[in-house]
């Protein structure tokens, strides 16, 4: 078969359902694994598709951007891996900010110091903050209904009163070229505020956002770490020597 050939079925599989895997398309192209891995990896290139774990997804759409409501219930289980790992790299008297992502909610529960500041434009955030005595700001602005964020222009000139030891941040989209992105430009004009803030930088994020790319640029790929919960070996050769990735592990 063609190359072309495994390329247009690989795709016409993915229009069907949002994600397929090697040994589906092996199946149905009586190909070899290592042949499907490149045609994967020469789509994703082409930013057809990303590769994860196992096989391939859809790309979502640049603008396409689910509630807050909706991000709480997608791979639970992982958000908590990330989050309670990253939740162990705050200190006794750091100065942090959580921005508004549901992974980064869910750091919360696992902050064990008591000496520490947040800062925050995520509503959600505020009542289990508040709930563990922890000293918050919520930064002011625009309350943006679908993620539960303070934006705009009140949003940035509240984060300019303030400087940061660490800060967390959320993205819908990673990429090697094309950096962090986000679906809204206010939101990445927050985000990317709060990064430069920062002494140090965290992007919090499960495997899905890895090759996703967004409307908005929050900064490059060399700007923060990533903190994540697994990622495809062929996947994290893209990223070697631009960013420093943590894969959390059970």
């Amino acid at each position: 078969m063609l190359t072309e050939e495994r390329h247009q079925i690989i795709l016409e599989l993915l229009k069907e359902k949002d994600i397929v895997k090697i040994q589906e398309i092996m199946d149905l192209t009586n190909t070899s694994e290592s042949t499907i891995r490149r045609d994967l990896s020469l789509l994703e290139e082409k930013k057809f598709l990303k590769r994860v774990h196992g096989g391939a997804s859809r790309l979502l759409g640049k603008l396409q951007e689910p509630s807050m409501n909706e991000k709480s219930t997608k791979n639970l289980q992982e958000k908590k891996l990330i989050a309670k790992y990253a939740a162990s790299l705050i200190e006794q008297g750091d100065c942090i900010y959580l921005d508004a992502g549901s992974t980064i909610k869910e750091m919360i529960e696992f902050i064990q110091v008591k000496e520490v500041v947040v800062v925050t434009n995520g509503l959600m955030h505020l009542n289990e903050l508040i709930g563990k005595g922890i000293k918050t700001y919520l930064i002011g602005g625009f309350a943006k209904p679908v993620t539960n964020a303070i934006v705009g222009r009140g949003a940035l000139d509240s984060l300019d009163l303030y400087r940061f030891d660490k800060c967390f941040l959320g993205v819908n989209g990673i990429h090697p070229q094309m950096g962090f992105t986000t679906p809204d430009q206010e939101e990445a004009m927050v985000k990317q505020k709060a990064l430069n803030l920062s002494r140090e930088a965290f992007v919090v994020a499960d495997e899905t956002k890895f090759s996703e790319i967004a409307f908005a640029k929050i900064a490059d790929i060399s700007d923060a770490s990533i903190i994540t919960n697994r990622i495809d070996k062929d996947l994290l050769q893209q990223y070697a020597g631009k960013t420093n990735i943590k894969a959390v592990t059970a």
